[in-house]
């Protein structure tokens, strides 16, 4: 029996999706910033606090981790054939240190979480019950991502770094045929980058809000300008742009879902920091000097997204290659059939 073994002078390596996404970011980190909001929008609906959120898909993580250590993949039906899904033991004191959120804070949210159900005991068993909490299934999640791999593979085959362009619904395929593995990887690239801006901001809240203002001035400046620009220069251009828009904060709390009483006080500590600038029309602007000081944070999420670009690319151009071979295994076949 043939052996099918993968081509490693095809792969695809995080240097060279980094470099695309340093050099393109005119078009691809709109499209980033703005699914990363979308996703923390979801975050926040599900149980209208972000910590809860984080806490499970911690625990969720824990357990695909156990699943890669022990070689064992499941598919997107398969992880979401049952409402629960075990999880291994874990301690107040892990949680907390891991995600940077006071013990009696972390206590107290997993009491609630305990008492709405979404954590509960089986005989010995811990377990999380999806069916307690809204969007515990990534559709959307899934869709927008690998609408966003879609594009960053377009680019990739423009700078010659792919053959062909993959579209959304190979990414959607190979992302479920792998889920419990891509998963891993994207939660890999999620908790953390929630946890650096909880660092800064001090609160998710601050920097959910924080982001909505980023997002706009993102997409308008991409609206404006045809420009292809780097990060650096497209980060620039934001700042110089005249007649920015801002955005105001009853439609932060429509985008968002956070209260618009919530959203004001977090806004005026926001300005008082000088993180984000106010105009006589009250729109929330970012302050350029305080976005200077998040580039380095930036960085670090952006070498993670080329790291987990890079990995479902090789996921999808692996997925496709051995489906050519079975094709031409079928074609073979069917003409020996027809010769007999």
């Amino acid at each position: 029996m043939k052996i099918n073994i993968p081509d490693i002078s095809k792969q695809i390596y995080k240097s060279d999706i980094l470099a695309l996404l340093e050099k393109k970011y005119s078009i691809i980190g709109p499209l980033w910033v703005n699914q990363q909001m979308e996703w923390m929008n979801k975050v926040y609906a599900s149980f209208k606090d972000h910590d809860k959120f984080l806490i499970l898909i911690f625990l969720v993580k824990k357990t695909l981790d156990f699943y890669s250590r022990n070689f064992t993949k499941l598919s997107y039906d398969e992880f979401y054939s049952r409402d629960i899904i075990q999880i291994e033991k874990f301690s107040i004191a892990e949680i907390s240190e891991a995600l940077n959120i006071p013990k009696e804070s972390t206590r107290r949210k997993v009491i609630e979480l305990e008492n709405e159900g979404a954590i509960r005991k089986i005989k010995k068993k811990i377990v999380i019950d999806r069916s307690k909490f809204y969007h515990s299934k990534p559709v959307d999640s899934i869709k927008r991502i690998s609408r966003f791999l879609s594009t960053l593979s377009e680019i990739s085959k423009d700078e010659k770094i792919i053959s062909n362009k993959i579209t959304t619904e190979e990414f959607e395929l190979v992302i479920k045929k792998n889920f419990s593995y891509a998963w891993k990887m994207y939660f890999e690239l999620q908790i953390p980058m929630m946890i650096s801006y909880k660092k800064i901001f001090k609160d998710i809240e601050t920097f959910h809000i924080f982001g909505i203002c980023s997002v706009n001035e993102h997409l308008f400046a991409k609206k404006v300008s045809e420009e292809e620009m780097n990060r650096d220069e497209f980060i620039k251009s934001i700042f110089i742009i005249n007649k920015m828009p801002g955005i105001n904060a009853m439609s932060i709390s429509d985008i968002t879902g956070i209260p618009r009483a919530t959203v004001i006080r977090k806004l005026q500590k926001l300005v008082k920091q000088k993180n984000l600038t106010i105009d006589h029309k009250k729109h929330y602007r970012t302050a350029g000097n305080f976005t200077k000081l998040l580039m380095p944070l930036q960085n670090i999420v952006l070498n993670k997204l080329a790291n987990f670009s890079s990995q479902i690319f090789n996921l999808e151009l692996l997925n496709n290659s051995l489906h050519k071979k079975l094709n031409k295994k079928k074609e073979i076949l069917s003409d020996i059939r027809k010769s007999v």
